[in-house]
């Protein structure tokens, strides 16, 4: 009888635990088979007020430096007086080209569409204040707003859109081409990679933590790639390149330089697709800017070295060569080498500046769709710059040291910062090997610095004192 009781007890645990397994998978397959796009988010959840890490590292004194006074000429774009009739309007109104011809744009911020805010809030200094609510608006509205058209960008090596929504605005989109978690073949070179629309969300985050704010706002999105491309674009030549794959999903190639064929496809799940979307510059008829040949761009051959490679005092040259010979442009440029080597970026050839602002001025961080291919290898040579001219910004490498501190620690902060992001739903922007490198990449960089230190005199550039005394001067 005891034995028959125990059977019975046997029995029915055994099956209880096969209901709960079926209902688990049932309610998988419920999730996995709901070809939605995510709700739209609210603007509260993407610009809700910040907390923890995230919240204590942008409350710093470091991230909270106020920068020189701001001249009129420091500011990249202003409202011109429009004139009627011959004679000067006393209302300042947005002079716009034809296709904003609807829009009733005029001096008062309250006509402004956010990315038009977001435009005239560009500096000498920084692309964009953090603290600027028309930022979290830009994003917000990226994330959300409809879309309304979707063209190839032209140029480049890798399939990009622009597209456009109802308030004027543009953004840059990259697809989905491979897995978050899937690591860049080790046989491959560096440019040979895909791009990675995760890098760009990751990057334009990283670059805000570390308090450069010199990449434009992006975010993530899921679109439907029948609705939202296929179905609105005026591109005839990317949309002849749609087709539906053997297991029915929607895919294109569009037309670029490289993977834009049948065998490199972007594809839907079945029509469903994650996306970056970042914010346009403003045009350039408005605001030109100037492409700047890195000095140390690599070969980008398979057998030759560039000439960094080969000569160990190579930035004894640079210094002495415009326009890395005078103000900030070699500590900014280092910036850039701190950035990229956390995020493990070899594909910087170039860099952008306004060209209003001559020399005295940041450095744009465009396309970094290449970053993050690699969470298990720190690949050294892209903190060569720094080896080789040991200088360095005062406030970057206090705000690095912040970020190697427990409370404050670059994996922790960064992982805050991506679940804002409305792709986090889906799964982490970054998987957790990747936060990791953050913080070992890290420590690299400040041994690196220290290193410096221990074998050269004036390393350190002094900004905090230099702005401290412009900011007497315009007192």
């Amino acid at each position: 009888m005891v034995r028959q009781g125990v059977g019975r007890l046997y029995l029915i645990l055994a099956c209880l635990s096969l209901a709960l397994h079926l209902f688990l998978v049932l309610f998988c397959l419920s999730v996995l088979q709901t070809s939605c796009l995510l709700q739209p988010t609210s603007s509260s959840s993407i610009s809700s007020s910040l907390s923890g890490a995230l919240e204590a590292l942008f409350s710093h004194p470091l991230y909270n430096l106020p920068w020189p006074p701001l001249l009129e000429d420091d500011w990249l774009l202003k409202l011109k007086p429009k004139k009627k009739n011959g004679e000067d309007s006393k209302e300042e109104e947005w002079e716009s080209d034809k296709s904003y011809d609807q829009a009733n744009w005029t001096s008062s911020t309250e006509t402004h569409p956010p990315w038009l805010s977001y435009h005239l809030g560009i500096t000498r200094w920084e692309l964009y204040d953090r603290k600027d609510p028309n930022v979290a608006e830009v994003i917000q509205q990226m994330a959300t707003q409809p879309i309304l058209s979707a063209v190839q960008k032209s140029g480049g090596t890798q399939l990009k859109l622009i597209v456009s929504f109802p308030n004027y605005g543009q953004a840059l989109l990259k697809p989905m081409r491979q897995g978050r978690d899937a690591e860049t073949d080790v046989n491959l070179f560096y440019f040979s990679d895909f791009e990675r629309h995760n890098a760009e969300i990751a990057a334009f985050h990283l670059d805000r933590v570390l308090g450069f704010n010199r990449i434009p706002p992006v975010v993530g999105r899921l679109i439907n790639v029948t609705a939202e491309i296929r179905g609105i674009t005026t591109d005839h030549k990317l949309s002849r390149t749609f087709y539906t794959s053997p297991v029915g999903n929607v895919c294109f190639h569009g037309q670029c330089e490289y993977y834009c064929t049948t065998e490199s496809p972007v594809c839907g799940r079945p029509q469903v697709l994650e996306v970056s979307l970042a914010s346009m510059l403003p045009d350039l008829s408005l605001a030109p800017r100037r492409t700047w040949r890195s000095p140390w761009r690599r070969s980008y051959s398979r057998t030759k070295l560039a000439p960094w490679e080969k000569n160990p005092d190579y930035c004894v040259k640079v210094k002495e060569t415009p326009p890395y010979s005078e103000g900030t442009r070699l500590v900014d440029f280092i910036d850039m080498v701190v950035l990229d080597f956390l995020m493990s970026n070899m594909d910087r050839h170039h860099y952008e500046t306004f060209e209003k602002f001559g020399n005295e001025t940041f450095l744009l961080h465009l396309d970094n769709g290449r970053a993050f291919g690699r969470h298990s290898v720190d690949e050294p040579s892209i903190l060569v710059p720094l080896r080789m001219c040991c200088r360095i910004r005062r406030s970057t490498l206090m705000r690095l040291r912040l970020l190697s501190l427990p409370g404050h620690r670059l994996s922790d902060v960064m992982r805050e910062s991506l679940s804002r992001d409305p792709l986090d739903t889906v799964a982490p922007l970054l998987s957790e090997p990747h936060l990791t490198a953050l913080d070992r990449r890290l420590a690299t960089v400040l041994q690196a610095v220290n290193s410096c230190m221990g074998h050269h005199d004036n390393v350190i550039h002094d900004d905090l004192e230099e702005n401290a005394a412009h900011r007497n001067i315009g007192q």
